[in-house]
């Protein structure tokens, strides 16, 4: 790969219509806010957590498994005369009981590693949802620009068609340009400032886009880094993307995940095997004589049994239900396949298109760039020609109009070649924080560490302290405007 990628950045000519305030954010400041505080990006890292879990609750049903009972009860009407007081009015009983899994035909097992390909698929996807929102916050980024950039060509547009009205009216007074030539300046002011007031309508639109991605308001927005690592062809885009794309790699886990379905319900026809113990205690609280104590002659009114086995249950005919567990389980298993070939296909859709769009947006720059100047040309020219009568005022705001035509086209190529870019780099698996070298303000979110700190888990009264909100709230920003820096 080329290093160094395209450096692509807003004309110093545009940035120089605004005057730096005092805070300024780059790219860089904007990703790593949205790394920490998107709603988004913090409900997928707890929902990946919830899914660490599915592992230790498939890991529970082959562990064994104790429970203890305890019932008080006590006669409140007999039919039956008891004169010996051979049976007890009232009585306590208490059970303990304790069951080991020794074999459950490989469904335990079996869903055990289904649910650890699933955490690898949740991981994959979180690397997804990241890489999704950084995306959708270099866009934002971007349109920022370009549309402080559009709304400062448009009031420098309107400035200088302001000065050209007052000119033709001038020239008008003394009989040298005709009514006409006024009022066709007069109409392109007056488009021009509705024109203005859409930029301005599109800056607010793209400033509160970003205030929810980000979370709080832009400052002055710096041009963008060049892009890393960008690929030289289409083919090896597609190549790196097949191998690290985070959907792709999710669909794969989950079909790997399928298979293990497949084996999990066709254990059910198979038998299971437990070893049991389980001990029981009885007492009649001095309300009368057991009449089996009183058999084996000692008297008391308590008893004490335990046991211990081996049960083993053979199923031999369920109504088809394994059966049906099963195909259904494959199905889930075939549409798995599919929807990683759909996936497959669309990655490669997606990354091919980028590629496509990136070198369009680069080459309509370049050519954009010699249209400004030739345009600048022109208008300087049509201006001294304006001045001997070879030219009108109409080719003069033709001129003025063509040249601010060509510098919002530049703007804006500039803004589709590093969006286009930054999502080929999405595509490829490349555009995550550990791809960007983000300062987050500590150590990049690990999905890891969380399954390694759950996995060993055992204790049922295990709790974690009650979730907060970790994004940050919008709603104290101050609502956003149209204006630009210096005009505010």
């Amino acid at each position: 790969m080329r290093r160094g990628g395209a450096r692509i950045a807003l004309c110093g000519a545009v940035m120089a219509l605004s005057i730096a305030p005092a805070r300024a954010d780059t790219l860089r400041d904007a990703l790593a806010s949205s790394y920490n505080t998107n709603p988004t990006l913090q409900a997928a890292r707890a929902n990946q957590r919830g899914v660490d879990e599915n592992v230790v609750i498939e890991r529970a049903a082959g562990l064994p498994r104790a429970a203890g009972d305890a019932s008080y009860s006590e006669v409140l009407h007999s039919s039956y005369s008891d004169p010996g007081n051979l049976y007890p009015d009232r009585q306590v009983n208490a059970g303990l009981s304790l069951s080991v899994p020794v074999y459950s035909g490989g469904a335990v097992r079996n869903a055990v590693r289904a649910a650890k390909v699933r955490v690898k698929a949740g991981q994959a996807d979180l690397r997804a949802t990241e890489s999704a929102i950084f995306s959708q916050v270099t866009a934002v980024y971007m349109d920022v620009i370009l549309n402080e950039a559009i709304v400062g060509l448009n009031m420098k547009l309107v400035d200088v068609l302001g000065v050209n009205l007052q000119a033709t009216s001038d020239r008008f007074e003394i009989g040298d340009l005709t009514r006409t030539d006024v009022a066709q300046s007069s109409a392109r002011l007056e488009l021009a400032r509705g024109d203005l007031r859409s930029a301005r309508a599109n800056l607010v639109e793209a400033r509160e886009r970003y205030i929810r991605l980000v979370g709080h308001a832009p400052g002055q927005l710096t041009p963008p880094p060049p892009l890393p690592s960008m690929p030289v062809s289409a083919e090896e885009a597609v190549a790196v993307a097949l191998q690290f794309n985070p959907d792709l790699i999710a669909a794969q886990e989950r079909a790997d995940a399928a298979r293990y379905d497949i084996k999990v319900a066709g254990s059910s026809r198979l038998p299971t095997v437990e070893l049991f113990t389980s001990g029981n205690f009885a007492d009649s609280l001095g309300s009368g004589t057991l009449a089996t104590d009183m058999i084996n002659g000692t008297g008391s009114d308590r008893t004490t049994s335990a046991s211990a086995g081996v049960r083993a249950t053979i199923p031999l005919y369920q109504g088809g239900r394994p059966a049906a567990l099963e195909r259904q389980a494959q199905a889930g298993a075939s549409a798995a396949l599919e929807q990683q070939v759909a996936i497959e296909r669309e990655v490669i859709a997606q990354v091919r298109s980028a590629y496509s769009s990136w070198q369009a947006a680069n080459a309509i720059i370049a050519s954009t760039e010699s249209a400004i100047s030739a345009a600048t040309l022109s208008l300087e020219g049509v201006q001294a020609e304006n001045t001997v009568g070879n030219r009108t005022i109409l080719d003069i705001l033709n001129a003025e109009q063509e040249l601010r035509n060509a510098r919002v086209q530049l703007v804006t190529a500039q803004r589709n070649a590093y969006v286009a870019g930054f999502t080929l780099l999405a595509a490829m698996g490349k555009a995550e924080a550990r791809d960007l070298d983000l300062d987050t303000g500590g150590p990049l979110y690990d999905p890891q560490d969380n399954y390694r700190r759950v996995k060993g888990k055992y204790f049922d009264w295990s709790f974690d302290p009650d979730p907060v909100t970790q994004a940050t709230r919008t709603v104290d920003s101050p609502a956003q405007d149209g204006e630009i820096s210096g005009t505010q």
